[in-house]
């Protein structure tokens, strides 16, 4: 089956999608974006993601291309056309199409809109998931805003390479002062000796992950003791556990950082517990 793709007003097949040579998100990255979780072929957290879009917007001065309603119209739409049941649906929104000029184009110009859903090998992720993965740390040298959904991700794809390269599947950031900020596309978290979990605050050095909010409800429903604060690379590899949390992974087990086994090297209760019980906190469908 060929895939389709919604852009700006018209769905097309995937080798007709494109868009024009002067959209700012090709020229300057001027644009949000979201990844949203389909499941059963319904949309998770649908509301959630379009409140945060709306922040993203909002911050960097764009306004809603159309209604949080008509985008999530456009959405479940693109994921029917594509019969995905399990996967993911992008959303990109772009400040639209203007003569290359650094400031804003002129009042009135039409935000670009793009959707695109696919499949995901759930059955992969989940032996990953069984088997845990390693990350590595990078100094974290993004722009100062990472609590915006940018599309602006060059940091994040070099860290990514930085990863596979050294034979990890993710990259944490590392701040100035030595503490863990996030991974290059999801949120870290760690369980201390003392059965604390601990991940960073949400404020503007780290991206309010989805999963992220729904973890905290899911943590407190278990019972389990939480800190938001800053911890260092030294402490996470001292941990019990260690996890990541993003819209395509849900919780994924880490048991190495740097190549130094996290506990006893292998996925840990905790994590197990979170993975198996976030769906029953999200909002599906």
């Amino acid at each position: 089956m060929s895939r389709i793709a919604y852009v700006n007003g018209r769905y097309r097949p995937w080798r007709e999608a494109t868009v024009h040579v002067e959209d700012r998100g090709y020229q300057f990255s001027d644009g949000v974006y979201e990844v949203c979780e389909v499941r059963d072929g319904r949309l998770v957290d649908e509301r959630r993601h379009m409140a945060r879009l709306e922040r993203s917007l909002a911050a960097l001065r764009m306004p809603m291309p159309m209604s949080p309603a008509a985008l999530g119209v456009v959405m479940r739409e693109t994921v029917r056309r594509n019969r995905v049941e399990n996967g993911l649906v992008y959303l990109q929104v772009s400040r639209g199409v203007a003569r290359r000029d650094h400031a804003f184009p002129r009042s009135g110009t039409a935000p670009a809109v793009v959707v695109t859903a696919r499949t995901l090998d759930n059955a992969g992720n989940e032996k990953l998931a069984a088997a845990g993965i390693g990350v590595v740390t990078v100094p974290d040298n993004r722009w100062g805003r990472p609590d915006i959904k940018s599309i602006s991700l060059l940091p994040n794809v070099l860290a990514k390479q930085a990863a596979r390269e050294q034979g990890a599947r993710e990259a944490w950031f590392v701040d100035r002062e030595g503490n863990v900020t996030e991974g290059s596309s999801s949120n870290a978290w760690i369980v201390t000796a003392g059965g604390k979990v601990v991940t960073r605050a949400a404020d503007t050095a780290i991206l309010r992950g989805i999963t992220r909010d729904v973890l905290l409800g899911a943590i407190a429903a278990q019972g389990l003791s939480l800190e938001e604060r800053p911890f260092t690379v030294a402490e996470a590899q001292a941990a019990r556990e260690a996890f990541l949390s993003s819209a395509t992974q849900i919780v994924m087990p880490i048991i190495k950082i740097d190549g130094k086994p996290v506990g006893d090297g292998k996925p840990g209760p905790v994590a197990r517990a979170l993975r198996q019980a976030f769906h029953g906190h999200a909002e599906v469908g």
